[in-house]
């Protein structure tokens, strides 16, 4: 009964999208709403997740209007990155002291793709002068991969002193959902328990950061800019952020319909039947590279 309610919720939502070409923001209930009542829902929250597909123009152009309508609003904020490792703190430092060129900033953090273009906006969108600050929150790379080739049981001392204090692995609703995307237990166990391992390193790790973050910034609102799979469906960072103790968190999902039919489109917004509503906010629009 569950299944056939969420497929005529489906084709009811079908509808109303080929109805409403210009419809692009939904709440949670899946109610249209206007731009702005979202933006008034995020500048009252701590901490805000944004969930995109990398190296889209629409998103990063998408996150800058985010940001600047926080502004607008007279509120101080901070923006965290997922591309950004934690231990690389002191790097994302002086480059927005201009103490080091963003050519040599982009070489010593080994940056790859997709191009800066899409995130440089955003990384330089908080004003120093105004105690603003520019966060690196992930896990770095040498950690993740060991622990996807060898598991967490292979890491030496000097990786064990990278993982965040309280690790743990994500909750299992959400590790189903991640079997799905890696192709299902095809994959073979010992494949999916490290992968997934280094998947909720990501997650507690920038968990773990943001806390800390909000902790020395109480009052200012942190903007998190992260991949959709991260944020989707109340799993991976905002279950670990809830484990720490972070409050009044609201998430972003940016659906990109580029392609898409009205119904897979409506499939895309309709809430999980099994993982529930895909985000607080739902923005959809086509997005291009």
């Amino acid at each position: 009964m569950r299944k056939l309610n969420y497929l005529s919720g489906i084709l009811t939502l079908s509808v109303l999208l080929a109805a409403c070409a210009n419809a692009q923001v939904w709440d949670k209930g899946l109610r249209e709403v206007q731009k702005d009542q979202m933006f008034q829902s995020l500048s009252s929250s701590s901490v805000v997740l944004i969930g995109e597909n990398h190296g889209f123009r629409t998103h990063r152009d998408q996150h800058m209007e985010i940001l600047n309508e926080l502004r607008k609003r007279g509120l101080s904020i901070h923006v965290g990155f997922e591309f950004f490792y934690y231990p690389d703190q002191n790097l994302v430092d002086q480059f927005r002291l201009q103490q080091i060129t963003e050519d040599d900033f982009l070489k010593q953090i080994t940056w790859g793709s997709p191009s800066f273009d899409y995130y440089r906006d955003q990384a330089l969108f908080p004003q120093l002068s105004l105690g603003e600050k520019t966060w690196a929150l992930n896990a770095p790379r040498a950690l993740t991969r060991q622990i996807s080739r060898g598991g967490l049981g292979s890491l030496t001392p000097e990786l064990s002193a990278l993982v965040p204090p309280d690790f743990a692995l994500g909750r299992e609703a959400y590790k189903e959902r991640f079997i799905e995307a890696i192709g299902g237990h095809s994959a073979g166990p010992e494949f999916i328990e490290r992968y997934f391992a280094a998947q909720s390193m990501w997650d507690d790790t920038m968990a773990w950061n943001i806390q800390k973050i909000k902790q020395q910034h109480p009052q200012q609102i942190l903007v998190v800019i992260v991949g959709e799979f991260h944020t989707q469906y109340g799993g991976g960072l905002q279950d670990r952020l809830q484990a720490r103790g972070v409050q009044n968190v609201v998430s972003v999902s940016q659906v990109n319909t580029q392609g898409l039919t009205e119904s897979q489109k409506a499939q895309a917004i309709m809430p999980h039947p099994e993982y529930g509503p895909r985000a607080d906010w739902i923005w959809a629009a086509p997005a291009v590279e």
